[in-house]
């Protein structure tokens, strides 16, 4: 009787993100800890803030570009390729807009969490079969949206409401990646439970 062991180990679209369940940890990490740092600097300056924002988009771009360069020639890697660059380009485009103010800065993350979360939620949906948790991957794909559109609808915020936001998204982005990587770890270690084919 095959397994769906079996059939992971013999089709030729073996998962893409499963493989990189490293690059989901980083991930994690990464948000994790630009959350807790946005969250516990008492009276961040916007200079400051926008320095850190754009580190974070860079550095989480890249992590998914290295995801999707990795995954080869498999279908939809393309999603992922485009997350990745688009974390890079908005990183740069943050730290290097002239004369940073709170209202680009909004404008800058609202753009890069609606984007984003618009590819992870296609990447779930596409790469369904693909991936091992795509529901927690859309989930967070989701809540990128929703935050994104909540800085878009009040961009009047203060630099504290901002940063706020920002820790709190990047506390529970960061660890539903960690959530997803520590599960997909398990499931490659043990593999999953057979069943009839």
């Amino acid at each position: 009787m095959e397994t769906t062991w079996d059939r992971v180990a013999t089709d030729p679209l073996e998962p893409v993100i499963a493989p990189r369940w490293s690059s989901l940890l980083f991930r994690g990490i990464a948000s994790a800890v630009f959350g807790v740092v946005a969250l516990a600097w008492p009276g961040i300056t916007l200079v400051a803030l926008t320095f850190l924002f754009g580190a974070f988009a860079f550095v989480d771009g890249l992590i998914m570009l290295a995801v999707g360069v990795q995954s080869g020639k498999r279908p939809h890697r393309w999603l992922l390729l485009v997350e990745g660059l688009l974390g890079i380009v908005i990183g740069v485009l943050t730290v290097l807009w002239p004369g940073p103010t709170l209202l680009a800065l909004v404008f800058f993350i609202g753009l890069r969490f609606v984007l984003s979360g618009v590819l992870q939620i296609a990447a779930a949906i596409q790469m369904r079969h693909e991936m091992r948790h795509p529901l927690l991957f859309g989930l967070a794909g989701a809540s990128g949206v929703i935050f994104g559109m909540l800085t878009f609808a009040w961009p009047g915020m203060s630099a504290l409401v901002l940063v706020t936001f920002l820790g709190v998204y990047a506390l529970l982005f960061g660890a539903l990646m960690l959530l997803i990587a520590i599960r997909l770890r398990l499931w490659r270690t043990r593999g999953p439970e057979p069943v009839a084919a």
